[in-house]
């Protein structure tokens, strides 16, 4: 399953795909119920869902549907499981049991049989498992990494540094109130402390500028006028290193791509990008700054990892999956924190714990 700490509900591909998607088979399990329209769960608990549940008439089922900033997009019926890990288990777990589905990387999608939704929301997994802590760390060789559900006591790891997680429970329009919300503060590039007013990073009356970790979106974003400040800095400081492509954008938002020949690309000689929260650094080096487009040729592309939220749509700082590799991440709920550990080899903290993400 994919893990995301940027959604709420939970769900499993519950009728196989075009790809080749492993499925849940429901019929299989005796402790598995579809709720109907009446349900509780369906009535009163899908409310912070973004869109909330409807009713199938015809099969009495809480319908629900999802989708996501890649514009990928599933629905299904709502539905219960005993859902087990170790010795725990939690019956009555509702989730989405999703039939039908529509991706823009199938053969990516086509790795997974799911999602869990591990943000603050009623329905996510975090919540509904009782959670007050977990962490996670993603490897940035391959798929693997580790997930821990509760607290982690791994003598290996360096000391965290922690940033206090931001809750608004005001309704605005664009706030997201279930989000890991943090304080962004600035960013270095290299040595240079970019001049970016702190007003650049605090929302306004409608919620827009909120800064998010999501560890279910691949790239990190940022608002136009701190997106361009950094762009502007990155390209000044790699000009000897890299030639700007200024006709190529991908993915719409990632406008900042340069042209590499079959030299082989040296990350070292890139500058570190430093953002910095109230309290911890996040420092972004060598491969996690730039992306290899998919393709093959003398002309090989290869894109600035940070996106402008405006040209994605979104009114928020959004810090990607791609970013949190290789570091610790603990969310201590109950304390209100975010931890960090910068420059851990996950895959051997997978090794450790005998566990894979």
């Amino acid at each position: 399953m994919v893990l995301d700490t940027g959604s709420e509900l939970s769900w499993l591909h519950c009728t196989k795909p075009s790809t080749s998607t492993s499925i849940f088979d429901h019929a299989k399990s005796s402790s598995y119920s579809a709720l109907p329209c009446s349900s509780p769960v369906c009535t009163t608990q899908t409310q912070d869902l973004t869109v909330p549940a409807t009713c199938d008439k015809k099969a009495n089922l809480c319908h629900v549907a999802v989708s996501y900033a890649d514009g990928s997009s599933l629905d299904g019926n709502l539905a219960q499981e005993t859902f087990g890990f170790g010795s725990t288990r939690r019956p009555a777990t509702a989730f989405g049991c999703m039939d039908s589905s529509s991706s823009t990387t199938p053969e990516e999608d086509a790795k997974t049989t799911g999602l869990m939704g591990m943000n603050r929301g009623r329905l996510s997994f975090t919540n509904q498992m009782g959670l007050t802590k977990f962490s996670y760390c993603i490897s940035g060789s391959d798929s693997t990494g580790v997930l821990v559900l509760g607290d982690a006591r791994l003598p290996s790891l360096p000391p965290l540094k922690y940033t206090p997680l931001v809750t608004k429970l005001d309704r605005l329009p664009y706030w997201d109130r279930f989000a890991y919300t943090v304080q962004f503060q600035g960013i270095r590039v290299g040595s240079v402390m970019l001049p970016i007013p702190a007003s650049a990073f605090v929302p306004d009356h409608s919620g827009a500028g909120q800064t998010i970790l999501d560890s279910g979106t691949q790239f990190t974003f940022l608002l136009a006028p701190v997106y361009n400040i950094l762009k502007t800095e990155f390209t000044k400081q790699t000009k000897s290193v890299l030639t700007v492509d200024p006709g190529f954008v991908f993915q719409t938002a990632m406008d900042l791509c340069f042209r590499v020949g079959s030299t082989k690309l040296d990350f070292s000689k890139l500058p570190t990008v430093s953002l910095m929260f109230a309290g911890v650094e996040l420092t972004v080096s060598g491969q996690k700054l730039l992306y290899h487009v998919p393709g093959r040729g003398a002309d090989q592309k290869y894109c600035f990892t940070f996106g402008n939220s405006e040209l994605a749509g979104v009114e928020m700082f959004i810090v990607g999956n791609l970013h949190q590799q290789n570091v610790w991440m603990e969310y201590d709920i109950a304390q209100a924190k975010v931890g960090f550990a910068n420059d851990v080899k996950c895959n051997q903290a997978s090794q450790l714990l005998g566990s894979r993400l």
